[in-house]
């Protein structure tokens, strides 16, 4: 390909970027005129730390459409931080318990950021009761959990969103239009990573809750476990009771992205999963420090995932991000807001992304995306069956490290074939009387 030859492509591209971008920003705008004479969404916030902080300010901060009506969370020194961003706001209900919130039924929707362990049943829950929700990554914790939110979503005729935010990036919109484009071919390969240093946590002593946090609903559906200051906030993402590890933590994240530049749309039919301790010999996790998967699909297109915990570097300047390999070049994509394309024998520089939209995850424009659903009722780009075939790579990945390593999956069974003990690890048991909600 010449050079004049990219570059035409390249401005023909562009132009139609400007157009599919344009739409993706005005989004907003249109949404806002249509929605001015509507009342404000009333909304829940379920799972109060973390995150959360950042949706409620930004909620607060952007002026949206929305009335905060209840802050749910266990632990009422989160409910108290969280406040701050409503002061000036008409105060919302408190409580610890997400049904006091479902029975509300003014409510029309609710963000739900609690621990992993907690995300389907109560994302259940709430469309039962006739609220649509939004659901941090992942919207499962267990393979199974993801058919049941697919399926409580069209049983209940509810909207629900995964927290997949660079779905809405304008800088995900420019790439998507030139992958349409072919710009790079047909995208083969998708390799996704998780380059960050990690610290080892030592192991501490049980202990007591601290004083006026509900312990045994935190804990909810998962095992009884004594207290501990790492099964708390923040590092319970170390432990199969509550998270799934780094690979369902960040790394789903990148999966996503990986599973979206190649245009999935179907389950792998091979997994093998490989890790270890590499670094971290004695850190206080159910999880290896370092995980690497393979994952093939039903046509032959294969997405790749690495865990590494030793590179400070990055990999291709970035801690988190994405390759993409097409028949006609290649694309560096990376969730911190940027891509690059190399095309060509030569890996002759391509196009970027916009100066101006540079560095944008895409929070606001997924928000706001949510929002526009509500009313509108037409379905999200992060979706639960768009979610579902994210958040099973991870859970699949999981039970291929923990028995054989190399399995296959028939996802018209929804099962690995002859692994009845990796069969085993798709699905979980729930501590009553914290049960999944029945579909009936």
């Amino acid at each position: 390909m010449s050079s004049t030859e990219t570059r035409r492509d390249f401005l023909k591209v562009s132009a139609q970027t400007v157009g599919v971008v344009a739409a993706a920003q005005t989004l907003g705008g249109v949404h806002t005129l249509a929605a001015a004479p509507q009342e404000p969404v009333r909304m829940a916030i379920i799972g109060c730390g973390g995150i959360m902080n950042m949706h409620v300010a930004g909620l607060v901060e952007r002026k949206e459409n929305v009335s905060i009506a209840w802050f749910c969370d266990v632990d009422p020194r989160q409910i108290e931080r969280i406040s701050k961003h409503t002061a000036d706001l008409p105060s919302p209900q408190r409580t610890s318990r997400y049904e006091d919130m479902l029975a509300d039924k003014s409510v029309e929707a609710c963000i739900i950021a609690t621990p992993h362990h907690w995300h389907a049943p109560i994302a259940v829950a709430a469309m039962q009761a006739g609220k649509d929700v939004y659901i941090e990554k992942p919207i499962s914790h267990c393979y199974h959990e993801g058919p049941l939110v697919i399926e409580a979503a069209k049983k209940y005729g509810r909207i629900a969103q995964q927290g997949s935010q660079m779905r809405s990036s304008p800088v995900t919109a420019e790439a998507a239009a030139l992958l349409k484009q072919g710009v790079i071919g047909d995208v083969k390969v998708a390799r996704a990573w998780t380059a960050e240093t990690r610290d080892e946590v030592k192991a501490l002593p049980d202990g007591n809750p601290p004083e006026g946090v509900d312990y045994d609903r935190w804990l909810g559906p998962a095992p009884v476990h004594a207290f501990n200051p790492h099964r708390w906030h923040g590092s319970w993402r170390m432990f199969r009771d509550y998270g799934n590890g780094e690979i369902g933590d960040d790394g789903i994240h990148d999966l996503d992205m990986a599973a979206w530049g190649l245009s999935v749309d179907q389950l792998p039919s091979q997994v093998t999963a490989r890790g270890g301790r590499m670094m971290l010999r004695d850190h206080a996790s159910d999880y290896p420090d370092n995980m690497c998967v393979t994952y093939e699909y039903p046509d032959g297109r294969i997405l790749i995932y690495e865990n590494l915990p030793f590179t400070a570097y990055g990999m291709h300047g970035y801690d988190n991000g994405n390759l993409f390999y097409g028949t006609e070049g290649y694309m560096i994509f990376s969730r911190r807001g940027s891509f690059s394309t190399f095309l060509g024998p030569k890996s002759k520089p391509g196009p970027t992304e916009s100066k101006a939209i540079r560095g944008q995850k895409g929070y606001a424009e997924h928000m706001r995306e949510f929002l526009t659903s509500i009313r509108t009722r037409q379905a999200t780009s992060a979706n639960p069956e768009v979610a579902h075939l994210s958040c099973a790579l991870v859970h699949l990945a999981e039970a291929a490290y923990r028995t054989r390593g190399r399995l296959d999956f028939d996802a018209s069974e929804q099962k690995f074939v002859d692994c009845p003990e990796a069969d085993a690890l798709l699905a979980k048991t729930y501590r009553a009387p914290y049960a999944m909600p029945a579909l009936g």
